[in-house]
């Protein structure tokens, strides 16, 4: 696990041993650590210090780790905790979930395991904050990743989410990568009655089937080689809350009849277990892929997919939505400036104008990352070439030379402005030809089925391959 920098991580832990132990583990992590032996020092020291990341022990001398827990999130309530026992009953993980940790180690633990609790950790800490608490800050941002909510598609998105909130009916979001899903999956559950216990994140394209069905399942001990003791899966801890099912579109057919029983009946059984176990957890469900197309091709399940399909959102991609790529530039860049210890920056018109004409393939995460890197860097140049050199990519012709010779000149500061504007014209135009081009010879120059799997209209089609030079062809 690698970071950025320096991130403070509070032990909180009543043997020697195993504080000296976690630290010497999360200082090689590099992590900067702080050591508290009772729930009272782990209190000032947060008030204090002010931890990016805690693991708390469950067993404290004085106060117990779960009112710890229940003062930390008071506290520092967008600081993740994770819970480490050693005597972890069902109900003491139940308790400390809808308490607000973000997970729950078993003593004794591998190292593996620790260290992938605070990747997930430190990587989603983000999205654990409240929509309400996010919009006290600022009405038009939902997380601290930035999620708005003022434009017109969005405000869509949230009157469907208001509308199902504070029901139990299970709900699909769709949209591309970096749009995100996750967030309005936080929305839906902090408006929710739900919201009072527990909310767990699965995404099942990070792990390979076997393991995911382990992780949403759980397994008795003996069920496997390396299974030495029993082990709640998510829909067990989701318990009473919301599990989130990111790229549901990934889960091999198997596990796809087994979430079917849950979302049916509420039932599923531990792996090597023998009795079904009964579940109360809404599930909300989330893909970038057509999952029409994925039961056409028998990869997904019809039967689950109007499963759950009974309620979709879909979060409309960043270049729809350009009238908001002011709104998330300047938020991104307070944001980083603050959290880098950086001067905040305001952005050039021609940045500003590149912006506003970038497809945005990878949406709002894209955008959040080359501002973190405009403001780490100092400068908004690198962003410039970075955007000047997909675009000809792209773009794919002759006069890539041209552009990156109009780039120097740029760079060394003898124009003021740069065409990208042009270059990604021209790039849309290119991979739209190549696009149709593809389309027509797989239909056999059918224009009319073309026009079908490219979702226009015949004549906008003969257009569009008139404009390309494309129509003499077939």
């Amino acid at each position: 696990m690698r970071m950025t920098k320096p991130r403070r991580l509070l032990i909180v832990d009543d043997d020697p041993g195993a504080r000296d132990w976690l630290g010497s583990f999360a200082d090689r992590l590099g992590f900067d650590v702080m050591l508290a032996n009772c729930g009272e020092r782990a209190i000032e020291l947060a008030i204090e210090l002010k931890p990016d990341l805690v693991t708390l022990d469950v067993l404290l001398p004085g106060i117990s780790g779960l009112e710890t827990l229940k003062e930390l999130r008071r506290l520092i309530p967008q600081t993740p905790v994770i819970m480490l026992s050693g005597h972890g009953s069902t109900k003491t993980i139940v308790e400390a979930v809808r308490g607000g940790a973000v997970d729950f180690l078993r003593k004794p633990f591998e190292p593996e395991e620790l260290e992938a609790a605070f990747a997930r950790a430190t990587t989603d800490s983000g999205s654990h904050r409240s929509a309400s608490s996010a919009e006290s800050e600022n009405s038009e941002f939902m997380g601290d990743r930035g999620m708005i909510l003022k434009s017109d598609g969005m405000r869509k998105v949230c009157e469907v989410v208001e509308r199902v909130a504070d029901t139990d009916i299970t709900v699909l979001i769709r949209g591309e990568s970096g749009t995100g899903k996750d967030l309005i999956a936080d929305l839906i559950y902090s408006r929710s009655d739900r919201s009072s216990g527990p909310m767990v994140k699965v995404n099942c394209a990070a792990l390979p089937s076997e393991l995911l069905e382990s992780e949403l399942f759980g397994y008795e001990k003996g069920a496997f080689t390396g299974a030495l003791r029993r082990k709640l899966g998510k829909f067990e801890i989701a318990n009473g809350g919301t599990i989130f099912l990111d790229e549901v579109s990934e889960m091999h057919a198997n596990l796809q009849a087994k979430l079917l029983q849950v979302l049916q009946d509420g039932k599923f059984s531990r792996l090597g277990g023998e009795a079904d176990m009964q579940v109360d957890a809404r599930v909300i469900a989330a893909t970038n892929s057509d999952l029409e197309q994925s039961v056409r091709e028998r990869t997904f399940r019809e039967d689950l997919f109007y499963r759950l399909n009974v309620v979709t959102i879909k979060i409309p991609p960043l270049r729809e939505r350009t009238d908001e790529i002011v709104m998330f530039t300047d938020h991104f860049i307070e944001r980083y400036a603050r959290e880098f210890n950086k001067p905040s920056a305001v952005p050039s018109n021609q940045l500003r104008e590149v912006f506003q004409n970038y497809a945005w393939p990878g949406n709002v995460r894209e955008l959040e990352n080359l501002v973190k890197r405009m403001i780490v860097l100092g400068s908004e140049l690198p962003v410039l070439h970075e955007l000047a050199t997909r675009a000809a990519k792209l773009s794919d012709r002759a006069d890539v030379k041209g552009v990156q010779s109009e780039l120097d000149r740029f760079m060394r500061g003898q124009v003021e402005q740069l065409s990208l504007k042009r270059i990604a014209r021209e790039a849309a135009q290119v991979a739209e030809r190549k696009l149709i081009e593809k389309v027509l010879t797989r239909t056999r120059w059918n224009r009319r089925h073309a026009a079908e799997i490219l979702q226009i209209s015949y004549k906008a089609l003969l257009y569009k391959m008139k404009d390309a030079g494309l129509s003499d062809r077939g």
